[in-house]
């Protein structure tokens, strides 16, 4: 069956012996690990956790069936975590579906998965399934999500601040958990004892100016600057950000650009829509920006926001060059901006 994200949420929270199989795929990868880790928290810290792949059970399609009815070793609660490519364990999911009986719950996480796919067909027309697609969240969606994982963590923080670390972390749910753990940490803060963060902590440990940051790419970028992009890059790469969350940054970054573009061609000076921005900017970005108003005009804006929403689409068609597409994507925009400085 289809659920939504409180039907999803619930039952991995609370696992029940009516459903075998959850089924969490979609291009928000880490989002869907994040609802993973749910039914671990769930199961307990000492339970026994079996990790599959879909090409161990391409070659062996009745390891599932059998891995979910077998008893733990020591006697406690067990489950499987399953990583998907794409329908190579069909033969697999449809046997554990369809066993007599299955005691051990099935997590399995897969990227975007097409309408076609078996294991999608599978799931939804089974009712010891649950499907659910994470889709990576953006505008006042991803603050939201910012500001629940917040409070989850015992973090207050104004919307203004919950704002600031999402456009930092491009939205992108694994980012802003380990933003917020850090948080959480500089403040001594827990569920139990919760603690304030302001945009001075942002200043110290904040995605925006640590190893997570991704401003100093979408500044490269924008501004015109492509020996600093490929560098941006290149640290994020080593630290393990690529694809969505850089191509998402910059596609804000550019959605703010355009309606403050469009008031300075109707007469506006870029000094005065500045000024009337309020707190819809963070001050330390406002130098910035109003380079990036002075370097893009409209119609380039366009064009830019055109080009990066495709690198978003192939991203979400799972190509496997995604990533590499989107980072020659971001040089291209750097160098079209340079060109304008000279």
């Amino acid at each position: 069956m289809k659920a939504n994200r409180g039907q999803i949420e619930r039952a991995l929270d609370a696992p029940s012996a009516d459903v075998r199989l959850f089924l969490l795929y979609g291009p928000d990868e880490s989002g869907s690990r994040a609802l993973a880790e749910r039914l671990a928290r769930a199961m307990g810290p000492d339970a026994e956790r079996i990790d599959l792949d879909g090409t161990a059970l391409a070659k062996d399609p009745a390891l599932l069936a059998d891995e979910a009815a077998a008893i733990s070793l020591f006697g406690g609660a067990r489950h499987i975590r399953l990583r998907l490519a794409g329908d190579e364990a069909a033969d697999a999911i449809e046997a554990l579906l369809e066993a007599e009986q299955a005691g051990n719950p099935v997590v399995a996480l897969a990227g975007s998965l097409k309408p076609t796919s078996r294991v999608l067909k599978a799931a939804l027309a089974s009712p010891v399934a649950m499907s659910f697609a994470s889709y990576v969240p953006e505008g006042a969606d991803a603050d939201r999500v910012a500001m629940q994982l917040a409070r989850d963590a015992g973090v207050r923080m104004a919307p203004d601040v919950a704002r600031r670390l999402a456009d930092a972390t491009g939205g992108d749910r694994a980012l802003l958990v380990r933003e917020i753990e850090k948080l959480a940490l500089y403040v001594d803060a827990a569920p139990d004892r919760p603690g304030e963060v302001g945009h001075e902590a942002l200043d110290l440990l904040g995605a925006d100016s640590g190893e997570g940051d991704l401003s100093r790419l979408v500044d490269a970028v924008l501004s015109g600057a492509p020996d600093g992009a490929v560098r941006e890059l290149e640290r994020l790469e080593m630290d393990g950000v690529d694809g969505m969350p850089l191509v998402r940054a910059v596609i804000r970054r550019v959605l703010l650009l355009i309606p403050l573009r469009a008031e300075v061609e109707a007469g506006e000076t870029v000094d005065d829509v500045m000024a009337s921005s309020g707190k819809a900017l963070f001050w330390k970005e406002k130098p910035v920006v109003s380079r990036q108003l002075r370097l893009w005009d409209s119609q380039r804006l366009a064009t830019a926001l055109s080009r990066l929403l495709e690198s978003e689409r192939q991203l979400k068609a799972a190509n496997a060059a995604g990533p590499v597409l989107v980072a020659e994507e971001m040089i291209a925009v750097s160098r079209a901006a340079a060109a304008r400085r000279r």
